[in-house]
């Protein structure tokens, strides 16, 4: 008898009503690649932009999920063992192949990462992909250093939340963004020192505060805000250009002599599975047990309620990150509740 899971699948890109629960039989890892058996998967922007069809490379139908977290199935090489707790993330996830957004799934062994942890899954599904594009934001992007005030525009996103968490950890004064006056006192609750409400034209309400601009600058809302951060940044800090929440990456005639302010410099950043080390994985999730550290308010779906969750996202109704749980099977292919 066939083994099956349960997926969510992408026909063709369009409205969150195209995402459908599907029997899909279970994958069979080749040689260099791991079978995963999926206990979480949190929701990125990526995935919305798949389904919006603004994403490029991508083949139709697609189980999208650009991130998973869970246990070792299957490794036909004998390298990992069978229940090690992994989290596996980008690479092609959900674009060229399927990825997380299934009870098992099938990645190259290059893309995971172990860990030790007796935290809840949905807690653990939260971390991997907003911590390794964090902590490579203010690492790889911006250098951020001790002392130094960093803008974050996009404050609220899970990003935005994790990012202030780690720079208050750097010893980093952060200045914060939401377009919600009712989002300033969770920002402030959450460790960001100056919460502000962003017009559109932030810069003169930076400099009100820190005259000279900012050291350093994460831009997530994407290429409409980029000019007025640019504009909040002193004379040789840098802006990193990280997220796209507005859906708008491109720059239409960019003339960087115009549009660049004089010494301000400008960067990015996007990583992969390798780009988040072991030891800071597995640090974070110790603390995140501890209580010593918060990424933000995490939301928990269940699997049937994927388009539920989708519409959330696109319409930026939760503040923090949608995380959906999924159910474990048992020996007899039963469902049981984690």
């Amino acid at each position: 008898m066939e083994q099956t899971m349960r997926a969510v699948v992408l026909d063709e890109p369009g409205p969150a009503d195209q995402l459908h629960l599907r029997v899909l039989p279970l994958p069979d890892p080749p040689q260099g690649w791991v079978r995963i058996a999926v206990r979480a998967f949190g929701l990125n922007r990526s995935e919305l932009h798949t389904r919006l069809g603004l994403a490029q490379g991508v083949t139709f139908p697609r189980v999208l999920g650009i991130e998973a977290v869970g246990v070792v199935d299957h490794d036909p090489d004998g390298v990992w063992a069978a229940g090690q707790q992994v989290v596996t993330m980008m690479g092609g996830m959900g674009r060229s192949y399927d990825g997380g957004y299934a009870e098992y799934t099938v990645v190259p062994r290059s893309q995971i990462i172990p860990f030790r942890s007796a935290l809840p899954w949905e807690v653990i599904g939260a971390v991997p992909e907003t911590l390794q594009t964090a902590h490579g934001s203010l690492t790889t992007g911006l250098d951020l250093q001790r002392g130094h005030t960093l803008l974050i525009r996009g404050g609220t996103s899970a990003l935005g939340l994790a990012a202030t968490a780690l720079a208050k950890d750097f010893g980093a004064t952060v200045l914060a963004t939401t377009r919600n006056p009712a989002r300033t006192t969770a920002l402030r609750e959450h460790g960001v020192d100056h919460p502000l409400v962003d017009d559109g034209a932030l810069a003169e309400q930076v400099r009100a505060l820190v005259p000279p601009g900012v050291d350093a600058a994460l831009e997530l809302v994407g290429t409409p805000t980029l000019p007025d951060t640019l504009a909040a940044t002193r004379v040789h800090g840098t802006v990193c250009f990280t997220g796209m929440l507005s859906n708008k990456w491109t720059v239409k005639d960019f003339y960087p002599i115009d549009y660049l302010p004089r010494g301000v410099r400008l960067t990015a950043y996007a990583g992969e599975a390798g780009d988040l080390p072991a030891d800071v994985l597995q640090r974070s999730l110790d603390r995140i047990e501890s209580g010593e550290l918060s990424l933000g308010p995490v939301h928990v779906y269940e699997f049937d309620d994927i388009r539920t969750a989708h519409q959330d996202l696109e319409q930026g109704r939760r503040a923090g990150k949608l995380v959906v749980r999924v159910g474990e099977r048992g020996p007899e292919g039963t469902e049981n509740t984690i």
